[in-house]
């Protein structure tokens, strides 16, 4: 396997185990506290439904969507990456950095700790863009 496909890979896995566990946390809470807004869920437990979803599962909910305005992207730009046969090194600096700032944005989102959730997002988008002028320049090279 080529160094850029692993590298794709292993990120790939790690942004799924920390959307999974973004998943973990919302149930921890929900479960913890016996407080479901969904009336079957809470019926299931024996209580009524709560009015409002628990602060923390909002919170995670929030981080969620932000996920899934970022993480296709790279999924997409890396998929590309892989195909048009980038160079190899720029990859792995890009994969992990995105994959890095995403965690930390995860948490910093979680902790409500501003400026380091702004820029763990700057930092995340600035290697989206990086892919995509790298596969832009990757395409033009092969054209001419």
């Amino acid at each position: 396997m080529n160094t850029v496909l692993y590298s794709y890979a292993l990120c790939v896995l790690v942004l799924f185990v920390k959307m999974f566990a973004i998943s973990c946390y919302q149930g921890v809470y929900r479960i913890g506290r016996l407080t479901f807004k969904n009336a079957e869920d809470a019926r299931f437990v024996g209580r009524p439904a709560s009015d409002q979803e628990l602060p923390q599962v909002s919170r995670a909910a929030q981080a969620w969507m932000n996920d899934l305005e970022n993480i296709p992207l790279f999924f997409a730009l890396g998929a590309l990456y892989v195909m048009v046969d980038a160079p190899a090194e720029p990859s792995i600096w890009l994969f992990s950095v995105f994959t890095g700032a995403r965690v930390v944005h995860t948490v910093t989102y979680l902790a409500r700790w501003q400026p380091w959730r702004t820029l763990s997002y700057a930092v995340g988008i600035a290697c989206l863009f990086g892919m995509a002028g790298i596969i832009l320049s990757t395409l033009a090279e092969r054209t001419v």
